[in-house]
């Protein structure tokens, strides 16, 4: 077990930081390559684990991908180019190489099984398994195919017009996979918008994608062509080190070339509407996805609401939030965020559980959290349970803690951030 000690900053956080490549983003452009017709090649890649995993799964289905750092060349044959794995197919702790795997998977004439780590065995996939079923292919698993590991067995496929419960940019895009190639028109209805980044890319991938407003629809049959793709910095990244500048006192930084999708930059409009000092520039399209460079400094916060439209746009951002409303005046409630509970942890109990180790005045609810501010921390042992985003957030909170926070399993990090505290010491330093 691995264990980082993070130690109260008195020196502030100054200077330039970029961030790895967004997680996301870095997932979809090997998949969409790997399906793709001609040789794609990306820039920016997340080498972390997760996105790791990707590669390591789409080779074993006969693909050839060469990484070197964030530098990955994809020789893509269509979809007939994916073959039968010979190897049980590990996704390591990653839900997005899963489920949109499993739509990808959904679709093929042969037998594949996919398996990954104590987390994802915990994690329910019905959600995906029981609309990709109900378009034809062949699914089972432990809770008749609710846990990994899954067995498919794809083949041919209809299209369905899916009215999904949860607003899961997971779930939506891996019924558009499978819609690609199955007979007619696939739809996916939201109850709010998620992320977007399967639409674009495909877009951007030559697929044509009808986006009416909940609703995203695709017609089977469709082929996507090679790309040269950029990945931005990712916002769920940046949102720790955002977080860490408003509540580290002296502190003023800037994160260059972040990914601004609006689907996913609600850390932005949380961080506004409670006061932080923070501008924005250089603004551009890049691949179909907005970037910008973001410089934010210490700043008197007020506790605010958080809840609806808002929370599939920061979904995984709510941990670090949290740290964030323990320095704002006033009480912050973060509601409608049932969905934090499926994720690489029960996020609600495990943020509340750690906090209060520190001394945070916090209390779980249903659907989210109620923090108490302003509170001064204490310095604490804690764990990321394995979750790289928990992780990360305690790290945060160790900036401002009197005395030193000891985060056990901090290896976890190393999911989405390899050079997280690597970044941190650059920060203190200037």
């Amino acid at each position: 077990m691995t264990t980082a000690i993070v130690k109260q900053s008195h020196v502030g956080l100054t200077g330039s930081i970029r961030v790895p490549g967004d997680k996301s983003i870095s997932h979809r452009a090997v998949m969409f390559g790997a399906i793709a017709e001609g040789t794609t090649t990306v820039e920016g890649f997340l080498p972390g684990e997760d996105c790791l995993s990707t590669i390591s799964c789409f080779q074993k289905l006969g693909v050839s991908i060469q990484q070197e750092g964030d530098k990955v060349t994809i020789n893509g044959q269509g979809w007939d180019g994916l073959q039968e794995p010979s190897d049980i197919l590990d996704v390591g702790n990653s839900g997005t190489t899963t489920r949109l795997m499993l739509g990808i998977l959904a679709t093929r004439p042969f037998h594949s099984v996919i398996i990954g780590d104590d987390s994802i065995a915990k994690r329910p996939m019905a959600r995906v398994t029981d609309p990709l079923r109900e378009m034809g292919s062949i699914i089972d698993g432990r809770d008749t195919g609710n846990y990994t590991p899954l067995s498919i067995r794809g083949g041919a496929t209809k299209g369905i017009q899916y009215q999904s419960k949860v607003a899961s940019a997971q779930v939506k895009s891996a019924i558009l996979l499978a819609g690609l190639q199955s007979e007619g028109s696939t739809s996916v209805s939201e109850p709010a918008l998620s992320r977007d980044h399967t639409e674009r890319m495909l877009e951007a991938y030559g697929v044509h994608v009808k986006r009416e407003g909940l609703t995203v629809s695709v017609e089977g049959g469709q082929t996507l062509k090679a790309q040269h793709i950029v990945v931005p910095g990712d916002i769920s990244s940046a949102a720790f080190f955002l977080v860490a500048a408003a509540i580290v006192p002296n502190s003023m930084i800037t994160i260059q070339g972040v990914g601004m999708n609006p689907t996913r930059s609600g850390i932005v409009d949380v961080l506004e509407k409670m006061g932080a000092t923070m501008s924005i520039q250089n603004e551009k399209l890049v691949g179909g996805e907005p970037i910008a460079d973001i410089t934010i400094q210490t700043s008197e916060l007020q506790g605010i609401e958080i809840g609806g439209d808002l929370i599939p746009r920061l979904i995984d951002e709510i941990p670090v939030i949290a740290v964030l409303a323990t320095q704002a005046k006033g009480k912050t409630i973060i509601r409608d965020a049932e969905e934090l509970k499926v994720k690489e942890t029960n996020r609600i109990d495990t943020v509340v559980s750690e906090l209060t180790k520190l001394g945070a005045s916090i209390q779980a609810t249903d659907d989210g959290m109620i923090i108490e501010g302003r509170t001064s921390l204490q310095g604490a042992e804690v764990s990321s349970f394995g979750d790289h985003r928990i992780g990360m957030a305690m790290a945060v909170a160790g900036l401002i803690t009197d005395g030193d926070v000891e985060i056990n399993r901090s290896d976890a990090i190393a999911v989405s951030y390899p050079n997280f505290f690597q970044h941190i010491k650059e920060l203190q330093q200037d």
